[in-house]
Protein backbone atom coordinates (compact mmCIF):
# COMPACT_ATOMS: atom_id res chain seq x y z
CA UNK A 1 0.00 0.00 0.00
CA UNK A 2 1.29 3.44 -0.60
CA UNK A 3 -1.64 6.17 -0.51
CA UNK A 4 0.25 6.70 3.14
CA UNK A 5 3.21 7.88 1.27
CA UNK A 6 4.98 10.79 0.43
CA UNK A 7 6.67 12.19 -2.57
CA UNK A 8 7.78 15.23 -3.06
CA UNK A 9 7.76 16.14 -7.03
CA UNK A 10 10.25 18.73 -7.91
CA UNK A 11 9.68 19.52 -11.96
CA UNK A 12 11.68 22.81 -13.27
CA UNK A 13 10.15 22.34 -16.49
CA UNK A 14 6.49 21.70 -16.18
CA UNK A 15 4.56 21.48 -19.34
CA UNK A 16 4.00 19.50 -22.33
CA UNK A 17 5.14 15.74 -22.03
CA UNK A 18 6.65 16.61 -18.51
CA UNK A 19 3.20 17.40 -16.48
CA UNK A 20 1.44 14.96 -18.80
CA UNK A 21 4.11 12.43 -17.36
CA UNK A 22 3.46 13.38 -13.92
CA UNK A 23 -0.35 13.93 -14.00
CA UNK A 24 -0.68 10.70 -14.98
CA UNK A 25 1.49 9.24 -12.71
CA UNK A 26 -0.16 10.72 -9.66
CA UNK A 27 -3.49 10.04 -10.70
CA UNK A 28 -2.62 6.28 -11.04
CA UNK A 29 -0.75 5.95 -7.80
CA UNK A 30 -2.97 7.72 -5.48
CA UNK A 31 -0.11 8.24 -3.17
CA UNK A 32 0.30 11.48 -0.98
CA UNK A 33 2.36 14.13 -3.20
CA UNK A 34 3.27 18.25 -2.71
CA UNK A 35 4.34 19.43 -6.65
CA UNK A 36 7.17 22.25 -6.83
CA UNK A 37 7.22 23.11 -10.15
CA UNK A 38 8.58 26.27 -12.58
CA UNK A 39 7.19 26.52 -16.09
CA UNK A 40 8.07 24.89 -19.00
CA UNK A 41 10.60 27.91 -20.21
CA UNK A 42 14.45 28.32 -20.10
CA UNK A 43 15.78 24.82 -20.12
CA UNK A 44 19.20 25.61 -19.01
CA UNK A 45 18.55 28.39 -15.90
CA UNK A 46 16.16 25.67 -14.58
CA UNK A 47 19.38 22.95 -14.74
CA UNK A 48 21.69 25.37 -12.99
CA UNK A 49 19.59 27.28 -10.77
CA UNK A 50 16.45 25.50 -9.85
CA UNK A 51 17.68 23.01 -7.15
CA UNK A 52 18.27 26.52 -4.61
CA UNK A 53 14.72 27.60 -5.62
CA UNK A 54 13.60 24.44 -4.84
CA UNK A 55 14.64 24.65 -1.29
CA UNK A 56 13.43 27.66 -0.70
CA UNK A 57 9.93 26.61 -1.13
CA UNK A 58 10.43 23.56 1.45
CA UNK A 59 11.86 25.71 3.54
CA UNK A 60 8.54 27.71 3.99
CA UNK A 61 6.57 24.59 4.15
CA UNK A 62 5.80 23.71 8.52
CA UNK A 63 8.87 22.00 9.47
CA UNK A 64 6.48 19.08 10.03
CA UNK A 65 5.07 18.79 6.43
CA UNK A 66 8.83 18.81 5.57
CA UNK A 67 8.48 14.98 5.98
CA UNK A 68 9.08 12.97 2.70
CA UNK A 69 9.33 9.29 1.72
CA UNK A 70 10.61 9.91 -1.88
CA UNK A 71 11.74 12.73 -3.98
CA UNK A 72 11.08 12.25 -7.29
CA UNK A 73 12.88 14.67 -10.04
CA UNK A 74 13.47 15.15 -13.67
CA UNK A 75 16.88 15.94 -15.38
CA UNK A 76 16.00 19.68 -15.36
CA UNK A 77 17.15 19.49 -11.84
CA UNK A 78 20.78 19.39 -10.33
CA UNK A 79 19.86 16.26 -7.91
CA UNK A 80 23.34 16.65 -6.47
CA UNK A 81 22.54 20.27 -5.05
CA UNK A 82 18.91 19.66 -4.21
CA UNK A 83 19.46 16.46 -2.01
CA UNK A 84 22.84 18.42 -0.29
CA UNK A 85 20.62 21.27 1.12
CA UNK A 86 17.52 19.44 1.65
CA UNK A 87 19.29 17.38 4.15
CA UNK A 88 20.40 20.28 5.60
CA UNK A 89 16.40 21.57 6.87
CA UNK A 90 14.76 21.25 10.17
CA UNK A 91 12.99 18.00 9.81
CA UNK A 92 13.68 16.75 6.29
CA UNK A 93 13.53 12.63 6.09
CA UNK A 94 16.98 11.63 6.19
CA UNK A 95 16.02 8.29 4.38
CA UNK A 96 14.22 10.11 1.99
CA UNK A 97 14.89 8.05 -1.39
CA UNK A 98 15.86 10.15 -4.36
CA UNK A 99 14.45 9.14 -7.41
CA UNK A 100 15.13 10.37 -11.28
CA UNK A 101 13.04 10.11 -14.22
CA UNK A 102 15.12 10.69 -17.10
CA UNK A 103 12.49 11.50 -19.76
CA UNK A 104 15.93 12.72 -21.86
CA UNK A 105 20.03 13.01 -21.19
CA UNK A 106 21.91 15.77 -22.83
CA UNK A 107 24.61 13.30 -24.04
CA UNK A 108 22.30 11.94 -26.89
CA UNK A 109 20.35 15.77 -27.11
CA UNK A 110 21.21 17.13 -31.06
CA UNK A 111 21.67 20.49 -30.42
CA UNK A 112 20.87 22.65 -33.83
CA UNK A 113 24.07 24.46 -33.53
CA UNK A 114 27.79 23.12 -31.74
CA UNK A 115 27.44 25.06 -28.22
CA UNK A 116 30.63 24.92 -26.04
CA UNK A 117 28.36 25.38 -23.14
CA UNK A 118 26.73 21.77 -23.45
CA UNK A 119 29.22 20.05 -20.93
CA UNK A 120 27.95 21.84 -18.24
CA UNK A 121 24.09 20.15 -18.62
CA UNK A 122 25.52 16.43 -19.42
CA UNK A 123 28.04 17.32 -16.19
CA UNK A 124 24.80 17.90 -14.21
CA UNK A 125 23.17 14.95 -15.64
CA UNK A 126 25.77 12.95 -14.61
CA UNK A 127 26.30 14.15 -11.44
CA UNK A 128 22.22 13.57 -10.82
CA UNK A 129 22.80 10.13 -12.12
CA UNK A 130 25.80 9.59 -9.15
CA UNK A 131 23.92 11.23 -6.23
CA UNK A 132 20.03 9.19 -7.05
CA UNK A 133 19.14 6.42 -4.89
CA UNK A 134 17.52 4.89 -7.94
CA UNK A 135 16.99 5.70 -11.84
CA UNK A 136 14.75 5.05 -14.19
CA UNK A 137 14.88 5.88 -18.35
CA UNK A 138 11.92 5.94 -20.68
CA UNK A 139 13.32 3.65 -23.26
CA UNK A 140 15.99 1.46 -23.67
CA UNK A 141 17.67 3.71 -26.42
CA UNK A 142 17.69 6.69 -23.71
CA UNK A 143 19.63 4.27 -21.04
CA UNK A 144 22.07 2.94 -23.43
CA UNK A 145 22.56 6.10 -25.29
CA UNK A 146 23.57 7.73 -21.58
CA UNK A 147 25.70 4.68 -20.53
CA UNK A 148 27.42 4.75 -23.61
CA UNK A 149 28.17 8.71 -24.29
CA UNK A 150 29.07 9.41 -20.60
CA UNK A 151 31.32 6.37 -20.77
CA UNK A 152 33.08 8.35 -23.57
CA UNK A 153 32.93 11.53 -21.80
CA UNK A 154 34.85 10.06 -18.84
CA UNK A 155 37.25 8.39 -20.81
CA UNK A 156 38.37 12.56 -21.83
CA UNK A 157 39.59 13.33 -18.51
CA UNK A 158 43.19 12.93 -17.76
CA UNK A 159 44.73 11.74 -14.35
CA UNK A 160 41.91 10.76 -12.81
CA UNK A 161 39.38 7.71 -13.48
CA UNK A 162 35.81 7.06 -11.89
CA UNK A 163 34.68 4.38 -14.19
CA UNK A 164 33.60 2.99 -10.61
CA UNK A 165 30.82 5.52 -10.04
CA UNK A 166 29.67 4.68 -14.00
CA UNK A 167 29.13 1.18 -13.22
CA UNK A 168 27.00 2.24 -10.03
CA UNK A 169 25.11 4.26 -12.29
CA UNK A 170 24.01 1.75 -14.80
CA UNK A 171 23.23 -0.86 -11.79
CA UNK A 172 20.66 1.16 -10.07
CA UNK A 173 19.24 2.08 -13.80
CA UNK A 174 15.73 0.94 -14.82
CA UNK A 175 13.46 1.26 -17.91
CA UNK A 176 10.19 2.21 -17.45
CA UNK A 177 8.16 3.71 -19.98
CA UNK A 178 6.44 6.86 -19.77
CA UNK A 179 2.38 5.66 -19.31
CA UNK A 180 -0.07 7.77 -21.22
CA UNK A 181 -3.35 8.17 -20.86
CA UNK A 182 -5.33 7.10 -23.92
CA UNK A 183 -8.85 7.92 -22.50
CA UNK A 184 -9.74 11.09 -24.50
CA UNK A 185 -8.69 9.29 -28.17
CA UNK A 186 -10.57 6.06 -27.23
CA UNK A 187 -14.14 8.31 -26.37
CA UNK A 188 -13.76 10.16 -29.63
CA UNK A 189 -14.98 8.60 -32.59
CA UNK A 190 -13.21 8.80 -36.15
CA UNK A 191 -14.45 11.53 -38.48
CA UNK A 192 -14.42 11.67 -42.44
CA UNK A 193 -12.22 14.04 -44.39
CA UNK A 194 -14.65 14.82 -47.08
CA UNK A 195 -17.64 12.85 -48.45
CA UNK A 196 -16.57 10.76 -51.28
CA UNK A 197 -12.85 11.01 -50.95
CA UNK A 198 -10.92 7.95 -50.60
CA UNK A 199 -7.42 9.56 -50.83
CA UNK A 200 -5.40 8.28 -47.55
CA UNK A 201 -4.63 10.91 -44.98
CA UNK A 202 -1.15 11.25 -43.89
CA UNK A 203 -0.45 13.11 -40.19
CA UNK A 204 2.38 14.51 -38.77
CA UNK A 205 1.87 15.60 -34.74
CA UNK A 206 5.59 16.58 -33.61
CA UNK A 207 6.86 19.37 -32.14
CA UNK A 208 7.29 22.03 -34.52
CA UNK A 209 11.67 22.34 -33.94
CA UNK A 210 14.42 20.97 -36.17
CA UNK A 211 14.93 17.37 -33.87
CA UNK A 212 11.87 16.48 -35.14
CA UNK A 213 13.21 17.08 -38.83
CA UNK A 214 10.41 18.31 -40.70
CA UNK A 215 12.31 19.12 -43.71
CA UNK A 216 12.68 15.65 -44.91
CA UNK A 217 8.51 14.76 -44.26
CA UNK A 218 7.62 17.72 -46.21
CA UNK A 219 10.14 17.10 -48.74
CA UNK A 220 9.09 13.27 -49.18
CA UNK A 221 5.52 14.79 -49.28
CA UNK A 222 6.38 17.07 -52.38
CA UNK A 223 7.58 14.03 -54.44
CA UNK A 224 4.78 11.94 -53.44
CA UNK A 225 2.80 14.68 -54.84
CA UNK A 226 4.59 15.57 -57.72
CA UNK A 227 4.47 11.55 -58.76
CA UNK A 228 0.83 11.56 -59.07
CA UNK A 229 -0.15 10.32 -55.86
CA UNK A 230 -3.40 11.78 -53.96
CA UNK A 231 -3.57 12.53 -49.93
CA UNK A 232 -4.64 14.77 -47.41
CA UNK A 233 -2.95 16.17 -44.77
CA UNK A 234 -2.94 16.78 -40.68
CA UNK A 235 -0.21 18.48 -39.48
CA UNK A 236 -0.16 18.84 -35.53
CA UNK A 237 1.97 19.64 -32.47
CA UNK A 238 3.24 22.81 -31.14
CA UNK A 239 4.70 25.77 -32.29
CA UNK A 240 7.17 28.34 -31.02
CA UNK A 241 8.09 31.50 -32.20
CA UNK A 242 10.94 30.63 -34.04
CA UNK A 243 9.98 27.47 -36.01
CA UNK A 244 11.33 26.18 -38.84
CA UNK A 245 10.61 28.07 -42.15
CA UNK A 246 9.58 24.57 -43.96
CA UNK A 247 6.19 24.97 -42.52
CA UNK A 248 5.21 28.15 -44.20
CA UNK A 249 6.49 26.79 -47.39
CA UNK A 250 4.31 23.53 -46.47
CA UNK A 251 1.23 25.25 -46.00
CA UNK A 252 1.45 26.81 -49.29
CA UNK A 253 2.51 24.20 -51.34
CA UNK A 254 -0.23 21.55 -49.76
CA UNK A 255 -2.81 24.05 -49.41
CA UNK A 256 -5.16 21.66 -51.38
CA UNK A 257 -4.24 19.06 -49.52
CA UNK A 258 -4.61 19.96 -45.91
CA UNK A 259 -7.08 19.02 -43.54
CA UNK A 260 -6.15 20.60 -40.75
CA UNK A 261 -2.10 22.43 -39.88
CA UNK A 262 -1.60 23.87 -36.06
CA UNK A 263 -1.77 22.73 -33.02
CA UNK A 264 -5.04 21.48 -31.85
CA UNK A 265 -7.31 24.04 -29.65
CA UNK A 266 -8.31 20.60 -27.15
CA UNK A 267 -7.56 17.27 -26.01
CA UNK A 268 -10.69 16.31 -28.05
CA UNK A 269 -9.90 18.18 -31.44
CA UNK A 270 -6.64 16.26 -30.95
CA UNK A 271 -8.22 13.08 -30.71
CA UNK A 272 -10.73 13.60 -33.44
CA UNK A 273 -8.24 15.19 -36.02
CA UNK A 274 -6.09 11.47 -35.15
CA UNK A 275 -9.14 9.50 -36.17
CA UNK A 276 -8.99 10.77 -39.39
CA UNK A 277 -5.76 10.02 -40.14
CA UNK A 278 -4.90 6.77 -42.15
CA UNK A 279 -0.80 7.18 -41.46
CA UNK A 280 1.47 8.77 -39.47
CA UNK A 281 5.05 9.44 -40.38
CA UNK A 282 8.04 10.46 -38.18
CA UNK A 283 11.24 11.95 -39.79
CA UNK A 284 12.92 12.54 -36.26
CA UNK A 285 16.71 12.70 -35.50
CA UNK A 286 15.31 13.01 -31.44
CA UNK A 287 13.54 10.56 -29.73
CA UNK A 288 13.76 9.17 -26.43
CA UNK A 289 10.46 7.88 -26.50
CA UNK A 290 7.92 8.84 -28.92
CA UNK A 291 4.58 9.37 -26.97
CA UNK A 292 2.60 11.11 -30.30
CA UNK A 293 3.35 8.58 -32.08
CA UNK A 294 1.84 6.04 -30.04
CA UNK A 295 -1.27 8.01 -29.32
CA UNK A 296 -1.97 8.24 -33.40
CA UNK A 297 -1.09 4.59 -33.56
CA UNK A 298 -4.09 4.25 -30.56
CA UNK A 299 -6.48 5.97 -33.06
CA UNK A 300 -6.39 3.56 -35.87
CA UNK A 301 -2.96 5.08 -37.63
CA UNK A 302 -0.46 3.12 -39.56
CA UNK A 303 3.26 4.17 -38.30
CA UNK A 304 5.90 4.97 -40.38
CA UNK A 305 9.02 5.33 -38.72
CA UNK A 306 12.93 5.77 -38.69
CA UNK A 307 14.68 2.75 -38.12
CA UNK A 308 16.87 4.23 -35.55
CA UNK A 309 16.59 6.26 -31.82
CA UNK A 310 13.64 4.77 -29.29
CA UNK A 311 11.33 3.19 -32.72
CA UNK A 312 12.81 -0.23 -33.18
CA UNK A 313 12.08 -1.40 -29.53
CA UNK A 314 8.50 -0.02 -29.56
CA UNK A 315 7.47 -1.26 -33.57
CA UNK A 316 8.11 -4.02 -35.74
CA UNK A 317 10.41 -4.11 -38.82
CA UNK A 318 7.62 -3.65 -40.94
CA UNK A 319 7.18 -0.19 -39.32
CA UNK A 320 10.10 0.71 -40.30
CA UNK A 321 11.89 2.45 -42.92
CA UNK A 322 15.67 2.19 -43.91
CA UNK A 323 17.66 5.50 -44.40
CA UNK A 324 17.38 7.77 -47.60
CA UNK A 325 14.05 5.48 -48.21
CA UNK A 326 10.95 7.03 -46.97
CA UNK A 327 9.43 8.66 -50.36
CA UNK A 328 9.15 4.77 -51.45
CA UNK A 329 7.96 2.85 -48.07
CA UNK A 330 5.39 6.36 -48.29
CA UNK A 331 4.74 5.59 -51.41
CA UNK A 332 4.09 2.14 -51.03
CA UNK A 333 1.63 2.56 -47.90
CA UNK A 334 0.05 5.02 -49.76
CA UNK A 335 -1.01 2.83 -52.66
CA UNK A 336 -1.43 -0.12 -50.51
CA UNK A 337 -3.60 1.87 -48.29
CA UNK A 338 -3.22 0.02 -44.92
CA UNK A 339 -4.59 1.50 -42.51
CA UNK A 340 -4.28 -0.27 -39.12
CA UNK A 341 -7.97 0.81 -37.34
CA UNK A 342 -9.03 1.27 -34.01
CA UNK A 343 -8.99 -2.33 -32.90
CA UNK A 344 -5.43 -3.69 -34.10
CA UNK A 345 -4.32 0.00 -32.68
CA UNK A 346 -5.06 -0.47 -29.06
CA UNK A 347 -3.32 -3.69 -29.64
CA UNK A 348 -0.01 -2.15 -30.27
CA UNK A 349 -0.60 0.31 -27.57
CA UNK A 350 -1.76 -0.96 -24.42
CA UNK A 351 1.07 -2.14 -22.44
CA UNK A 352 1.89 1.93 -22.46
CA UNK A 353 -1.31 2.62 -20.63
CA UNK A 354 -1.37 3.73 -17.05
CA UNK A 355 -3.50 0.81 -15.68
CA UNK A 356 -0.79 -1.67 -17.33
CA UNK A 357 2.58 -0.06 -15.77
CA UNK A 358 1.53 1.79 -12.87
CA UNK A 359 2.77 -0.63 -10.42
CA UNK A 360 5.94 -0.56 -11.81
CA UNK A 361 6.88 3.06 -10.80
CA UNK A 362 5.08 2.83 -6.96
CA UNK A 363 7.77 -0.20 -6.89
CA UNK A 364 10.72 2.15 -8.25
CA UNK A 365 9.45 4.99 -6.65
CA UNK A 366 8.92 3.71 -3.11
CA UNK A 367 11.07 0.48 -3.26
Amino acid sequence: MIDNKRVLVVEPYYGGSHQAFLNGLLDTLQCQSVLVTLPARKWKMRMQVAAPWVVSQVRSMEKNQRWFDSVLCSTFVDVAVLRAMLTQLPGWNPEARFCTYFHENQFAYPGQLKDPSIFQFTSINFNTALVSDCLAFNSHFNLNSFLELSRKFLKKMSEISIIEHHRAIAEKSVVLYPGIDFSTIDQTAAGEVQEGDNSPVIVWNHRWEHDKNPDEFFTALWRIKERGHKFKLIVLGQSFKNQPQCFSWAKDVFAKEIVHFGYADSKQQYGELLGQGDIVVSTSIHEFFGISVLEAVRAGCRPLLPNRLSYPELFEPAFLYAEDNLVAELEKVIVEGDRLGRELGRRYTDQYSWNNIGGDYGNWLFG
